[in-house]
């Protein structure tokens, strides 16, 4: 088992499914809540049945995302959680600015989408917006993802080739840990020095997304299937429960508790 100290090396949340990453220096957790700003919303690739006022968990190929529509690397996006404004850039050009809040603002976001991947739409495109309580998460339970940096090196080496822990879209990317010495944590408590609380409760199994380069959207990698072959897993990061709530910081230590 790992002794290694973990270290928060960066935080990231993606306010809209499929769509670029925020850099954070801090958040704010709430104690068994979801990672703050992430997967707010969701672009429905048709018509998928999702009810806002139940929502149940929908598997990931209800919405555009990168296992599928990987062009959506391309783009990069700006959220601005106060005014729920969405900007998008495609070619270093802005888009569309529109105000997700309303329906005008999420039928420009829709008619941009119709326009940029037309034929891997299964129907018209719509962007969800989540309800209280719900988001869109691939974890049907909304867990905050982890993704150990020596891991993601461990990667390389196999593959031959660079790759950006990006690729793996996780909340939060921690140093300090041996190559999968995050699968010996499972089960256990991680604490910052304020006392927030992460239980680290079970691995994320990884899809063809992570084949995709985040900066070209080019599909130029076989993760999934170099992971199965030489350590009989498809397995890289962990997603954890938020026990006790607090700041989170970029930089700081993790302790294990016990």
């Amino acid at each position: 088992m790992t002794t290694d100290t973990p270290r928060i090396a960066a935080l990231y949340r993606y306010p809209v499914k499929g769509l670029s990453p925020e850099g954070l220096e801090r958040v704010e957790l709430e104690t068994s809540g979801y990672f703050p700003g992430d997967r707010l919303y969701a672009i429905e690739n048709g018509p998928s049945g999702f009810n806002a006022v139940a929502p149940r968990h929908l598997p990931k190929v209800a919405y555009l995302m990168l296992m599928r529509n990987e062009a959506l690397a391309r783009l990069r996006t700006r959220f601005d959680p106060a005014t729920h404004r969405l900007t998008i850039e495609e070619n270093g050009e802005e888009a569309v600015s529109a105000d997700l809040n309303t329906p005008e603002g999420r039928e420009a976001v829709a008619a941009f989408m119709k326009g940029f991947v037309p034929h891997e739409l299964r129907g018209d495109p719509r962007v969800l917006a989540s309800p209280p309580g719900y988001r869109f998460t691939d974890a049907r339970d909304g867990y905050v993802s982890l993704v150990n940096r020596a891991s993601v090196q461990a990667i390389k080496d196999m593959v031959g080739a660079p790759v950006d822990p990006l690729r793996f879209r996780a909340n939060l990317y921690l140093d300090g840990l041996e190559a999968w010495g995050e699968f010996d944590l499972l089960g256990k408590v991680l604490e910052t020095p304020d006392g927030v609380r992460l239980k680290l409760v079970r691995r994320t199994v990884r899809c063809a997304a992570v084949n995709v380069d985040p900066e070209t959207g080019i599909r130029d990698l076989a993760i999934p299937p170099t992971l199965s072959k030489n350590l009989g897993h498809s397995d890289c990061g962990v997603y954890a429960e938020v026990l006790n709530g607090g700041t989170l910081r970029a930089g700081e230590a993790l302790s294990l508790v016990g």
